[in-house]
């Protein structure tokens, strides 16, 4: 399987260095913007492996906040936010970890393939997300 270190170059996106923080990420709306589309790709991915079959779905903001909150990223936020906003931190920070070369799309569906509840999934991914971008940091 390909991934971002292979097909781009890091000067391809300029823009991706510029985040100094977790916070930065989460918050940065056209990031979030991108990530929808790249989160409701993956998701289709996923469904497809599991389906045996092609499959094109959106994935709903309920199932991102919810993950969300339950990797603990929801104390990094602004208090006030609802389940849309949520949703769109889930997704650029998602987008970010793969245009960082953080985790390639196989290692994505990888995590996404351990869990029976694809739900569930999310939570694990965005965690492990959070864990390795925070090593970069340090």
């Amino acid at each position: 399987m390909h991934d971002i270190k292979r097909l781009f170059k890091r000067s391809d996106f300029p823009f991706i260095l510029e985040y100094q923080s977790l916070k930065d990420i989460l918050i940065d709306h056209d990031l979030a913007a991108l990530g929808d589309a790249f989160v409701n790709f993956i998701y289709s991915l996923a469904l497809s492996f599991r389906s045996g079959k092609p499959v094109g779905e959106k994935l709903d903001n309920e199932t991102l906040a919810s993950a969300l909150r339950e990797a603990g990223l929801r104390k990094i936020l602004p208090f006030r936010m609802d389940k849309h906003e949520m949703a769109n931190a889930a997704e650029a920070l998602i987008v970010y970890a793969w245009l960082r070369g953080v985790m390639s799309i196989g290692d994505i569906l990888k995590i996404m393939e351990k869990s029976e509840d694809i739900r569930d999934s999310w939570r694990i991914l965005l965690k492990r997300i959070a864990e390795e971008i925070g090593l970069l940091w340090t």
